[in-house]
């Protein structure tokens, strides 16, 4: 216990530094565990939306299916029960029956056989208590049930196919799996199985775990603090070491104590940042869930709960990091002779091996990233090549530093110039952690940046073309839709009907569209790659476009054959559809009606002057009776998806701009610990004539000067990291590729952001340097041996 005592004692004399290591590691696992908790909160939610009605336990029948297919099963004797799913006012609606529903298939809320006459009768809906309210359900009954997924709506049969205005039409059928089939499944249907993940999971992958690798790479600057705390405390107790180890203890009792003790200070790290992680997790929670229901419809709530495996993770990752950041000085403990910690010599030695080493590791990893980028795919690896190229910008960073430093000393002219460059390069070793973990931050910053920047830009055109429109209708029924397109006619340029069929791509669930042959889509479409007469090759049926998801993930190129009800058809184009993660193909108006005969005209996109937009939008409400979301100007429209986009990313730009402020903090630790440590090398200085305002000043400078060259050499990396995200990961992760833009506007602001963040952290040292005591200062020539 005495030699612990010792140990812990250099905490007690420096408390700045023991706060520095453990905000560092607070901070670090609070990002860490904030993103786990959304990520897990999410998935509970995808969990919840597969258990309802037994998705994850029982099969189906699927194909095409009506009322009529339902009845001749039943008569079979198929145990059977039908489901309607569909979406409405941002709400999934599913319509059962609750008569021939399985048990298995019961959900908590729902009323007994013999209270079920309202339900029965289409005159209530269960829902999740935070979906009520919602606009598309206003005029019915409805009873709350925690067991329904907010966002969903569970109803009779007979209501969900009002509320979606799919009359006549099935799903999906259970089977009961607690009485046998009378035989093989029909022809004309398709056994789909049980399955433990929902789909909606299997979609939001990509999205989680660039999440994740985000939540990653802020641990990862929040372990440099870490790092830099313990690597300098190492250093500052070497005469401590050098005294226990002459009085008995061994190097492996002295590096288990080491140990202990470090594992204790990550343990209160560790629960103070789950708790702050909680806090990150609550304020982004909102802005992802509104990203995951309006990108992927899924019905993620928002509120968070406290789960025990995201909270078990973060301590043990603060644990992990708390390791890998003193493994390092854990090791020379261990292996130095038992004289080597008294040498004032011994640890820089070490430092300078391990610094040579971390540049050879450096370029071992850029070599393993462009073998990832030649010879890997899919998502893990263009995370490879992200970890490869940061990771060993990182491990590079002294040596360049140094380099650059070298190269500034030899053009100094002056003596205090020359050195001001040594000793600049002199207190590389004890910033380099720091340094390092800005230059992840400010590249991070430039790549997402420019990626965000790059798609909002391109997102923007992309718009303009497909919604050329100006106005986009919706009718309630058929009926009305004829009306509607009777009163249009002399009003309007050109009426476009608009026509969807959900269907199978590929082992996806997809959509198919019509389409009609109008110089709309002929001038307007966001065609990548086309034959020649496209559009005529649409309109005949002898072509049908794809989306470059659908492109990409199956393999389609021109010509190629997709197979759709009716007979395969060549692919004639590839369009850009930013923003949808699944499969798409567009028919002419005329083939897609011939292979989706029972598909209603409900929608239209309307032509007409920009002016008359307002006037008749107006008289369209008044005379048909439509809601706001039955008739959508192209502005609305636009609007909603920039909307959408920018929630998108709102995630990622908190997570950068904590990034940013976790690498200050880093300097911050490294510059106040180095303080004291620099007083015999600054008081010969001193001695010679410079007074500590100058020093302060010159020290200052100092700071900026390593910051700068830092951003700068960022600059480059970023653009790298940027091109990797945009041409590697979000090909991979979501199926489409951007053109990559380059923002000088914004590289300033982050140059300027970092020397702000480097100004902040080196001023309290300045001042301190600056209102050092003379008497402090003559103390260093006195230990002088």
């Amino acid at each position: 216990m005495t030699a612990l005592s010792a140990l812990l004692s250099h905490w007690r004399r420096h408390p700045l530094q023991l706060a520095m290591l453990l905000m560092g590691l607070a901070l670090a696992t609070a990002l860490w565990s904030g993103v786990q908790a959304i990520n897990a909160e999410a998935r509970a939610a995808y969990a919840r939306a597969a258990s309802v009605l037994g998705q994850d336990r029982l099969d189906r029948l699927v194909g095409p299916l009506g009322v009529d297919r339902y009845g001749e099963l039943r008569r079979e004797g198929w145990p059977v029960s039908p489901v309607l799913e569909g979406r409405t006012g941002g709400l999934r609606v599913l319509g059962i029956e609750p008569l021939t529903l399985p048990r298995e298939a019961a959900v908590s809320g729902l009323p007994a056989l013999a209270e079920a006459g309202a339900l029965l009768a289409g005159e209530v809906a269960l829902v999740h208590p935070e979906t009520l309210g919602a606009e598309a359900l206003a005029g019915l009954t409805l009873l709350t049930s925690d067991g329904i997924p907010p966002g969903t709506v569970l109803a009779d049969i007979g209501l969900a196919e009002r509320l979606l205005d799919r009359r006549g039409e099935i799903s999906a059928l259970i089977l009961d799996p607690a009485r046998p089939l009378p035989g093989p499944v029909p022809p004309d249907l398709r056994l789909q199985p049980a399955a433990p993940e929902d789909g909606l999971a299997r979609l939001t992958d990509s999205f989680h775990l660039n999440l994740t690798a985000f939540g990653f790479l802020a641990f990862a600057v929040g372990i440099f603090i870490t790092h830099s705390a313990v690597g300098l405390a190492f250093e500052q107790r070497r005469p401590v070491f050098r005294t226990l180890r002459s009085l008995g203890v061994s190097a492996r009792g002295l590096a288990g104590l080491v140990l202990a003790e470090l594992l204790a200070l990550a343990l209160v790290a560790g629960v103070a940042g789950v708790a702050l992680g909680y806090a990150v997790a609550a304020a982004l929670l909102p802005d992802v869930a509104a990203t995951l229901g309006g990108l992927y419809g899924a019905p993620v709530p928002g509120g968070l709960e406290l789960r025990a495996e995201w909270g078990a993770a973060g301590i043990g990752m603060a644990l992990a990091g708390t390791l890998v950041a003193a493994a390092g000085g854990l090791w020379q403990v261990w292996r130095l002779p038992i004289l080597a910690s008294a040498q004032p010599r011994a640890w820089g030695r070490a430092n300078a091996r391990a610094r040579a080493a971390q540049a050879v590791a450096g370029l071992a990893l850029w070599g393993m990233a462009g073998l990832a980028l030649g010879l890997g795919a899919g998502l893990w690896a263009g995370f490879a090549v992200l970890a490869g190229l940061l990771l060993g910008a990182a491990l590079l960073l002294p040596a360049v530093l140094a380099g650059l430093l070298a190269l500034a000393g030899r053009g100094a002219r002056s003596v205090l110039a020359e050195w001001f460059w040594a000793d600049t390069r002199q207190q590389l070793p004890g910033l380099s952690l720091a340094l390092m973990a800005l230059l992840l931050a400010v590249a991070a910053n430039v790549g997402v940046g420019t990626m965000v920047a790059s798609f909002r830009a391109t997102f923007t055109g992309w718009l303009d073309q497909r919604l050329a429109s100006e106005l986009y209708l919706t009718a309630p029924d058929p009926a009305t839709a004829r009306a509607m397109r009777d009163w249009l006619s002399p009003r309007v340029d050109a009426i476009l009907p608009i026509v969807e069929a959900e269907q199978e791509l590929g082992g996806q669930p997809g959509s198919v569209y019509g389409v009609a042959d109008h110089a709309t889509y002929r001038e307007n479409w966001p065609l990548l790659t086309a034959a020649p007469e496209v559009w005529d090759r649409v309109r005949d049926g002898g072509g049908l476009l794809v989306n470059e998801q659908m492109a990409r993930r199956q393999g389609l190129a021109l010509g190629d054959a997709v197979d759709l009800p009716g007979g395969a058809l060549p692919v004639a184009g590839i369009y850009s559809d930013y923003g949808n993660p699944s499969p798409q193909v567009i028919l002419g108006l005329t083939a897609f009606r011939a292979r989706y005969p029972d598909v209603p005209e409900l929608r239209f996109a309307l032509r007409l002057p920009a002016e008359a937009v307002a006037r008749l939008a107006a008289d369209l409400r008044a005379r048909f009776g439509l809601g706001e979301e039955a008739v959508v100007d192209q502005a609305g429209i636009k609007g909603f998806s920039l909307q959408v986009f920018e929630r998108t990313f709102a995630v990622t730009a908190a997570l950068n701009a904590l990034t940013l402020g976790v690498a200050a903090l880093a300097m911050l630790a490294s510059l106040l610990t180095l303080a004291g440590l620099r007083l015999p090398q600054l008081a010969p200085v001193w001695a010679m004539g410079l007074t500590r305002g100058r020093l302060a000043r010159l020290d200052l400078l100092r700071t900026l000067v390593l910051a700068a060259l830092t951003a700068l050499l960022a600059l480059p990396l970023g653009l790298a990291l940027a091109w990797v995200l945009l041409a590697v990961v979000n090909v991979e992760a979501f199926g489409w590729r951007l053109p990559m833009q380059v923002f000088p506007g914004d590289w300033l602001v982050l140059v300027l952001a970092a020397l702000a963040a480097a100004l902040v952290a080196g001023a309290l040292p300045a001042l301190r340097l600056a209102r050092t005591s003379p008497a402090a200062m003559l103390r260093v020539f006195a230990n002088e041996r």
